[in-house]
């Protein structure tokens, strides 16, 4: 159960900013014995993987804090942050063995999977609820939100590893921000439906596009250029106008 919660921790945290996480493990493996990684996953705590975390993690801090840039971020990281998720949940179940439970043993595959959908969800939640923020804030928002993101992911981290129950905690928090934004999305399409739907309404009513068209309505319209004949039946003649003989020569 404290290898699991290990790992959910580690893979949540990867949803929010995937190299934190990753570092954290890379270099309490490589410098202390609170994480002992298998064989299998020793590159992890190499030279060249924690550099590349240090670069990466750089470039993630910088991006993700400018507004519209950070949404293309989020976009690339689709697939990073999961992947990284599902590669820290790996490694620390199989150092501690899932509690030495002998099918994950024989089933390593599903830790990864696991902790790819976790990191998948967080990574969703955050994609979401970021390009709304930028929107009411005009972006200034932006880099508060990512900064506040990234202690979070910070912290969910440093308590998976040295007090996984407090995972339990975060799970939950997630599980309610999840449901909560369902319901705010479901919430903003019937909106946006309503609004299309009047003005569609004021578009086809008096005034509108239907009432320009009066032939569509069996009314025809009188044409401005033509005259109107004087009726026979009034016997009058119109005035003649005298003719002058006495032009000048």
């Amino acid at each position: 159960m404290i290898a699991a919660l290990t790992g959910s921790g580690l893979a949540a945290a990867a949803g929010l900013n995937a190299y934190i996480p990753f570092l954290l493990v890379a270099v309490l493996a490589r410098a202390t014995d609170v994480v002992q990684l298998p064989a299998d996953y020793a590159w992890v705590r190499s030279d060249w993987a924690i550099a590349l975390g240090a670069v990466l993690l750089f470039t993630e801090l910088v991006l993700d804090k400018i507004p519209v840039v950070d949404h293309v971020n989020d976009m690339v990281a689709t697939l990073i942050r999961p992947t990284v998720g599902g590669l820290i949940f790996s490694a620390t179940s199989s150092a501690q063995n899932l509690d030495n439970s002998a099918w994950m043993q024989h089933n390593p595959w599903v830790g990864a999977i696991l902790g790819a959908v976790l990191a998948g969800i967080t990574h969703t939640t955050k994609a979401a609820v970021r390009p709304a923020v930028n929107v009411t804030t005009a972006g200034v928002g932006a880099p508060v939100i990512s900064t506040l993101e990234d202690i979070a992911s910070l912290g969910l981290s440093i308590a998976a590893i040295f007090a996984p129950v407090l995972v339990l905690v975060f799970l939950v928090v997630l599980a309610w921000s999840v449901y909560r934004l369902v319901r705010w999305l479901g919430r903003r399409r019937r909106r946006r439906a309503e609004k299309a739907a009047a003005r569609s309404a004021t578009s086809s009513g008096p005034g509108g596009p239907a009432a320009a068209e009066p032939g569509a309505a069996g009314v025809v319209a009188a044409d401005p250029g033509a005259t109107t004949p004087l009726p026979a039946e009034t016997g009058r003649t119109a005035p003649t106008r005298p003719i002058r003989t006495d032009r000048p020569h």
